[in-house]
């Protein structure tokens, strides 16, 4: 019997490209330069928070059903992630080659050949010390392939016949998912005075770099599938949840300095990104705005640009490419537009190829 396949939600692929473009800026810009959307670039952490969420709801989208009916095979689903994420993972560890003595000069020995070991293995983020080895962004590849490991276990959750239940579940994650960052806070174990963005620290990089802390993130985006079946596509309370979402999230980011960094960092924000998914997967304007085509089509790169800005960013200045063309001036805008360029480069010319050679190698 053929499956048929959930229909796509091209608003959400959209929404990925501006994620993926706002962690990009929040690494390499200055967000004073954006004006009115400088909380958004400052707090460009919570674009990771936001695809942690969204990969959750997006696994469960697409097998949450499948799994309560018996036709969900783990093993083929593994196979199937395992195509999606190494090829560009892996990419990404052999353009970070260079990266190689700064990180041999700033670990012992022990924790250098732990992280040559771990980081191919996709498991060096259970290790803070060497969670961001090589390619920083590319600890949320261990933290993600954690979660599919579990995901099989999570899809087969009996989901309720009524919104209250799933509301009520959704409540009991969040509160959970606030644990980690509010003991941070309450006990200060690295003895910060004042902890932000740029602060370097063992407990917050625990906090900030591993799989465990991030979890509810993931489990609270297979829930809100589950909530998502019981709403009708064109209900318009699907736009209201998407404002609402949009609008709170901002607000929260605005209010960033008042609120403490360890809280606002993942779980604060999970139910205002719940709601702006649920009014993105409707059929309502504010959906059309983000599935524009140009917009999807960055989105469907997001995870290279994700995972390869770091590689690119540097391959780009460490050339001077843009110097010896004659135009630096143009910079950083023009590389952000390289970057993207890139991005859906690798995507089509080294991911989907790869792919397609390893799931038939596997048979996935």
């Amino acid at each position: 019997m053929e499956i048929r396949k959930p229909d796509r939600l091209n608003a959400l692929t959209g929404l990925r490209a501006f994620a993926a473009v706002n962690i990009v800026l929040f690494h390499f810009s200055n967000p004073n330069w954006f004006g009115p959307l400088a909380p958004v670039v400052n707090a460009g952490y919570a674009s990771v928070s936001f695809f942690i969420l969204l990969s959750g709801y997006v696994m469960a989208y697409n097998y949450a059903a499948r799994a309560r009916r018996g036709e969900f095979e783990a093993v083929r689903f593994w196979k199937a992630r395992f195509t999606r994420l190494y090829p560009i993972y892996l990419l990404s560890l052999l353009l970070a080659w260079r990266n190689l003595p700064t990180e041999y000069a700033q670990h012992t020995h022990f924790l250098f050949w732990l992280g040559m070991v771990l980081t191919p293995l996709l498991l060096q983020g259970w290790v803070p010390e060497i969670a961001t080895f090589l390619n920083t962004p590319a600890w949320t590849m261990s933290a993600e392939w954690f979660y599919y490991l579990i995901f099989p276990w999570l899809a087969r959750w009996r989901r309720p016949d009524r919104v209250a239940p799933i509301l009520r579940r959704l409540l009991a994650i969040w509160l959970l998912g606030l644990i980690p960052g509010t003991l941070y806070f309450v006990f200060n174990p690295d003895h910060v005075v004042h902890v932000d963005r740029y602060t370097e620290a063992p407990w917050l990089q625990a906090l900030k770099a591993t799989p465990i802390p991030h979890l509810a993130s993931f489990v609270f985006g297979t829930v809100l599938a589950g909530l998502d079946e019981l709403i009708p596509r064109d209900a318009r309370k699907r736009l209201w949840l998407g404002i609402f979402g949009f609008a709170s999230t901002f607000f929260v980011l605005w209010l960033g300095p008042w609120i403490p960094y360890a809280i606002i960092h993942d779980g604060l924000l999970m139910p205002f990104f719940g709601c702006a998914i649920l009014g993105l997967a409707g059929q309502n304007w504010l959906a059309k705005m983000l599935g524009w085509r140009p917009l999807v089509i960055v989105g469907e790169s997001s995870y290279c640009l994700y995972l390869l800005h770091f590689n690119f960013w540097n391959l780009i200045h460490d050339t001077h490419v843009l110097e010896r063309l004659g135009i630096a001036a143009l910079d950083p805008w023009l590389s952000y537009v390289i970057l993207i360029g890139l991005g859906l480069f690798a995507l089509h010319f080294i991911e989907k190829p790869a792919q397609r050679v390893l799931r038939r190698w596997m048979g996935a």
